[in-house]
């Protein structure tokens, strides 16, 4: 082996140590960039949803910096291993050559099975296939976000240099550590507070949303709630759906005008006195006399999905009364970030506050009382009880969409499915309280008794809401599994250390671009759902297709508006 202090300087082909300080300062290190290499072109295959170009490339991108940091640091303990101080023999410059030959080869070879996969995925959704990649779209994301981590990569690597020069490498890890937390910690306070700025000026603005007229709504006339106070999710909310002309036109039956109550986050300065104010409206707007009575958690933003929320309204012939209130004005990922525990605390207040004020009726004189939630309004609704003999004990049904593993209630029920049931539709005692659909005619599926109040989750297997969890960065999920694997997950989709995970929050972000019946999409399966939660409302089946034929009519809102 050559001796450290007489071996030659390369400049700009090594990795050993001796070599560090001669080789330009752009020059990646060459394993890091093989694994990054592979990482990015494991990125590209198939996972729940068709990704775009660009989100593609943001998920290239991350896959390469996540494989290049592995890389560079499996390398160096090896050669550590291997060599005396990590001085190894360097890679001649050929090698270089080779590797980015290999790149235009893979972009090349890339596109083609890139379409093939996604077209693969695209046929799952309902969605039309594609005939080329987009490739500008794709390199428009990707170069600039590597160049940019790498940069990043190689600045903190230099840091730990300057330091280790005249300390130990323990003391040079832990400074340059402190530092790089210290950065992190600073970038991610100005992304939030910019986030934050951004989504509460968009809260204040209410865009088309008209003031309701009706003394029927929050803001309406002798309401003690103000238009301006409400957000603009809480507006939309108030101010739209169904007139009552509305439903006896769809449904060809006399209707009533549907109640809406709603609070946001100026309406009051505590959520106990959010809450209260809410129970205020529904005593002025008679809501406790109504046949229906859904308390309902929105997502972040405040946001009620308009499909849900309408479908109860034609079912029952607008003798509802839905309450909710607005706990954030962020997207729901944004909100769970801030502050997970706010949905549970603006959940279990209105819960209780609502639940007091109705048990004090007589039990023959109560509407059906049913609590409702989508995303993170879903991880607030549910951990508003105890366990499901809470829930139960205390409604008279729940229904709850699209859930994130992060409601412990959701986590217990799918650990303690009957054996054999699939992760992405478990069974659990037979249906007989708690039951999963993804689609109208899975409610048929079981056909023992489902014992009311009535428990039931709106879950699709392709939703990546439900399914993203950092497990899945180092851990197969059940849900991938042969016998667990649902029909609408593509047979090319493999577990992968850490890329899995990245394909899985990148198609979170994109999981209301996708038809209904899919992704985050549940407007498909929102009437069929009431149905199980609320009981046949007396419509005959043509009636019911029109209600979903009007329903289906809708557009989503995008999750980074949620």
């Amino acid at each position: 082996m050559t001796d450290q202090k007489t071996a030659p300087a390369y400049h700009g082909n090594g990795l050993d140590r001796s070599t560090m300080n001669t080789q330009p300062w752009w020059m990646p290190d060459l394993v890091g960039s093989l694994v990054g290499f592979i990482f990015a072109v494991l990125s590209v295959t198939p996972t729940l949803l068709p990704r775009p170009a660009v989100l593609q490339g943001i998920l290239g991108a991350l896959a390469f910096a996540a494989g290049y940091l592995i890389g560079v640091a499996a390398w160096s303990a090896i050669r550590r291993l291997l060599w005396k101080d990590g001085a190894v023999p360097p890679f001649r410059r050929v090698w270089w050559y080779v590797y980015g030959l290999a790149w235009i080869a893979a972009i090349v070879a890339l596109s083609t099975a890139t379409i093939t996969w996604q077209n693969d995925v695209r046929a799952l959704v309902s969605m039309p296939p594609v005939d080329e990649v987009n490739i500008i779209g794709f390199l428009t994301a990707f170069l600039p976000l590597t160049v940019i981590l790498l940069l990043i990569g190689k600045g903190v690597r230099a840091m730990y240099g300057r330091f280790r020069r005249r300390r130990s490498w323990i003391v040079a890890s832990s400074i340059t550590a402190g530092i790089v937390i210290a950065a992190v910690a600073i970038f991610v306070a100005v992304v939030m507070v910019g986030i934050d700025r951004y989504f509460y000026s968009r809260n204040q603005t209410y865009e088309t949303t008209t003031e309701p007229g009706s003394e029927h709504r929050s803001a309406g006339p002798e309401s003690a709630m103000e238009w301006e106070d409400l957000g603009r999710h809480g507006a939309a909310f108030v101010g739209g759906g169904p007139t009552r002309e509305d439903i006896e036109t769809i449904t060809g039956s006399e209707a009533m005008t549907p109640i809406r109550v709603y609070a946001g986050l100026e309406s009051a300065e505590t959520v106990q006195e959010r809450a209260e104010l809410v129970v205020d409206e529904l005593e002025r707007t008679g809501a406790f006399d109504r046949s229906v009575l859904v308390v309902a958690t929105p997502t972040g933003s405040g946001w009620l999905e308009p499909q849900t929320i309408d479908s109860i309204e034609y079912l029952h012939g607008g003798d509802t009364a839905i309450a909710s209130m607005q706990y954030a004005y962020t997207p729901s990922w944004v909100s769970f970030i801030f502050d997970e525990d706010a949905p549970v605390a603006s959940a279990t207040a209105l819960t209780d506050a609502v639940h007091a004020r109705w048990s004090e009726l007589p039990e023959d004189d109560r509407p059906q009382l049913v609590v409702y939630g989508l995303s993170l309004g879903a991880h607030g609704g549910q951990a508003a009880f105890d366990d499901v003999a809470d829930l139960r004990s205390r409604t008279d049904g729940a229904m709850f969409a699209g859930s994130p593993p992060s409601a412990e209630l959701w986590s217990t029920l799918q650990s303690q499915r009957d054996e054999g049931s699939p992760a992405w539709q478990p069974v659990l005692g037979g249906g007989r309280e708690v039951r999963w659909i993804s689609k109208t005619g899975d409610e048929e599926k079981l056909t023992g008794p489902w014992i009311a109040p009535r428990v039931l989750y709106l879950q699709h297997p392709s939703d990546p809401v439900v399914w993203l969890s950092p497990k899945v960065l180092w851990s197969s999920p059940e849900w991938l599994e042969p016998d667990q694997r649902s029909d609408d997950i593509s047979a090319s989709m493999r577990w992968m250390p850490v890329v899995t995970g990245l394909q899985v929050f990148i198609d979170m972000l994109g999981a209301e671009s996708v038809p209904a019946f899919y992704g985050h999409n549940y407007g498909n399966v929102a009437l069929t759902g009431w149905q199980q939660i609320t009981a046949d409302s007396g419509l005959d089946e043509e009636a019911l297709s029109r209600i979903r034929a009007e329903i289906e009519t809708y557009a989503p809102i995008p999750p980074f508006e949620q």
